[in-house]
């Protein structure tokens, strides 16, 4: 193989590609990346068994090859050379040399048929999304999801289809989220009304949302297409193909645990309610990070209150609009402030009912002042 190709994209493709590359030793394959020219281009592939991506990139091709090479070593190589000079690569007896400038290296190299194939998509894309709108998805609900091993189906967030939305939702058994995507004419291809007749839902690794969200560029909105085949899903996204497995499994039915009304509204800025709950978190030592909400309806007053033995108490009363019956209700408060921390309005609508079922958090339309039921953060009060 002998090539020469611009430095920033051969870079931004070794980005795109390294981090999923396998941290395991039983197979010294897979801390490789795999190089090799393919119809005129070079494409540059990495996987982990259970995520795959390439990229293609345009070369200047004088030799025709293939050879894997350690990410770690190349991306670190790639990464410290000076800007603006094209790359010139070669192969030989299974080294790879490259060139950028007055810089060069001799790297080492494993035979690239025993690299594992990727598996290639076989159907049509069945939808195209916005890439600024789904890493904003991404965003918020990949803060449920669990880490517990034991129930794999949780590790992933589940996807359900519908004829005219999309609902992403992880949960790890003390908080849900849930994130509705309202499906226009563009975003649904032929095959897609067809593929949900047979299959309402699948369930995504989380490490494959988070590689998503990633590459996506957050300053240029771009097309996602989606396809889905047996037991896998593949993304595209500018010229970067993703395939990753899917997990098997039912997800949890969450649905029934969401309230359909809440007696009591509060609404406030979210920026006033974090703060309040941080400085609470400090005054709360017990092992679930105790806070109090404390809702006064006749006197309109809203106090974020914790007290323990070893540091004291602390309370703070906030300016926020109280709609319904008077409250006081317990939290964990790291997982409040989880939720709040991900919504992307200026001002959040807390919902409750009781002290004992769950509660909401909400998005607020600053311009209206209406609660909008996009997204839905549940937590669960601390019960006595």
């Amino acid at each position: 193989m002998k090539l020469t190709c611009t430095q920033e994209k051969f870079k931004k493709a070794i980005l795109n590609s390294e981090r999923v590359v396998s941290k395991q030793n039983t197979l010294p394959i897979l801390n490789n990346i795999l190089f090799e020219t393919e119809n005129g281009v070079l494409k540059i592939s990495a996987t982990n068994l259970e995520i795959g991506i390439s990229k293609q990139i345009g070369a200047k091709i004088e030799k025709e090859g293939k050879i894997t090479i350690p990410a770690k070593l190349i991306s670190n190589f790639i990464n410290n050379l000076p800007s603006g000079e094209n790359i010139n690569i070669e192969v030989d007896n299974q080294n790879l040399k490259i060139k950028s400038g007055t810089s060069k290296a001799i790297i080492k190299g494993l035979m690239a048929d025993d690299f594992p194939l990727l598996p290639r998509k076989n159907s049509d894309y069945i939808l195209t999304l916005s890439s600024i709108k789904l890493k904003n998805i991404i965003n918020k609900v990949i803060s449920c999801v669990a880490f517990n091993e034991t129930r794999q189906e949780l590790t992933g967030i589940n996807l359900i289809f519908k004829e005219n939305e999309l609902y992403f939702a992880s949960t790890d058994s003390f908080r849900l989220v849930e994130n509705k995507f309202l499906l226009e004419e563009g975003n649904i291809k032929d095959g897609y009304l067809d593929f949900i007749s047979k299959k309402d839902s699948i369930i995504i690794p989380a490490n494959t949302l988070s590689e998503i969200a990633r590459i996506i560029n957050s300053e240029i909105d771009e097309e996602i297409n989606i396809a889905i085949e047996d037991g896998q899903i593949f993304f595209e996204i500018n010229g970067v193909n993703i395939v990753s497995r899917l997990i098997n499994g039912k997800y949890p039915e969450y649905k029934h645990i969401m309230p359909k009304e809440f007696q009591t509204r509060v609404v406030g800025e979210k920026s006033t309610i974090q703060g309040a709950i941080k400085m609470s978190s400090v005054f709360s030592k017990t092992k679930n990070s105790e806070i109090v909400f404390k809702i006064d309806s006749e006197a309109e007053k809203f106090f974020i209150e914790a007290r323990s033995v070893e540091c004291g108490e602390n309370s703070t009363e906030l300016m926020v609009d109280i709609v319904g019956p008077s409250q006081e209700v317990v939290f964990n408060s790291k997982y409040l402030l989880d939720g709040i921390n991900i919504i992307g309005t200026g001002k959040v609508a807390i919902l409750l009912n009781n002290e004992s079922s769950p509660v909401a958090i909400k998005e607020i339309n600053e311009k209206t002042g209406e609660v909008l039921d996009e997204y839905i953060y549940i937590v669960m009060p601390i019960k006595g």
